[in-house]
């Protein structure tokens, strides 16, 4: 999809109107195919496909014949969504969020609602994490026992 010149032909058409207008080589959006936004971010194909259909990823682009093609906002907008997984956010909470964009257009609004979403993500975290530190300690508390019962068998000690 690179050009060869110093203006843009148009790729295809969105909606009856043209993907890329004539423009300079140096104005032109670079254009990703859905393999190569996959193989950039580690992420399978139908995911992408996925956060396309459940609203997540809305700006995707098709030229002629249906092909998806992605830009850089594109990208960073996946990339977002995998940062926002690995926080723990739940794709109905992105959802969530993303329709409180598209209704307010305030970020104010949005990034509220992320801080509390996060903020619980953190408490259940730290819930976790002191069930976690209880089972570890019975588990030390377990393991010393077994280790007396083992040291009174080497002794001839009847348990």
């Amino acid at each position: 999809m690179a050009p060869q010149g110093p203006h843009t032909p148009c790729l295809g058409k969105v909606s009856g109107r043209p993907l890329v207008a004539e423009k300079k080589a140096d104005d032109q959006e670079n254009y990703l195919a859905i393999g190569q936004i996959a193989k950039k971010l580690e992420m399978s194909q139908r995911t992408i496909r996925y956060y396309e259909e459940i609203g997540l990823l809305n700006s995707v682009r098709r030229i002629e014949g249906g092909k998806r093609v992605y830009t850089n906002d594109d990208l960073r907008r996946l990339k977002l969504i995998k940062r926002l997984k690995i926080l723990g956010l739940t794709l109905t909470e992105m959802q969530e969020l993303e329709g409180m964009w598209s209704i307010q257009k305030s970020n104010e609004i949005v990034l509220t609602r992320l801080m509390e979403l996060l903020g619980g993500h953190l408490q259940k975290l730290d819930d976790r994490i002191a069930d976690l530190n209880i089972l570890r300690n019975e588990i030390v508390e377990y393991q010393e026992r077994i280790d007396s019962k083992i040291d009174s068998l080497k002794r001839g000690e009847d348990i």
